[in-house]
């Protein structure tokens, strides 16, 4: 399968200069290479974005279930009855 890729005149003597010093045995290799690191980087780019996404799903979760334990604590103190300390009462104190 031929592939033409038009390079920039920076980025085709960059490719020509890597050939010329014997790292790669043509432009082909040198394209190879740029395009391995490339994929590499998007693997590691979706593995950061699945992580960040896996932590703010853990995020709310938590915060839910604060929330959740929150109310209960609210609901059980509000049922409580009222208590007579001194002149007040626990309601007077807190308003």
């Amino acid at each position: 399968m031929a592939t033409n890729v038009h390079l920039t005149p920076e980025l085709e003597q960059f490719a020509r200069d890597r050939v010329k010093t014997g790292r790669y045995a043509n432009m082909s290799e040198v394209v190879r290479d740029g395009l391995r690191l490339l994929q590499d980087q998007e693997v590691a780019r979706q593995s950061a974005e699945a992580a960040r996404r896996e932590e703010l799903a853990r995020q709310q979760e938590e915060s839910a279930r604060r929330q959740l334990a929150f109310k209960a604590m609210l609901d059980r103190w509000s049922a409580m009855p009222s208590i007579n300390i001194g002149p007040w009462t626990r309601e007077e104190l807190y308003d």
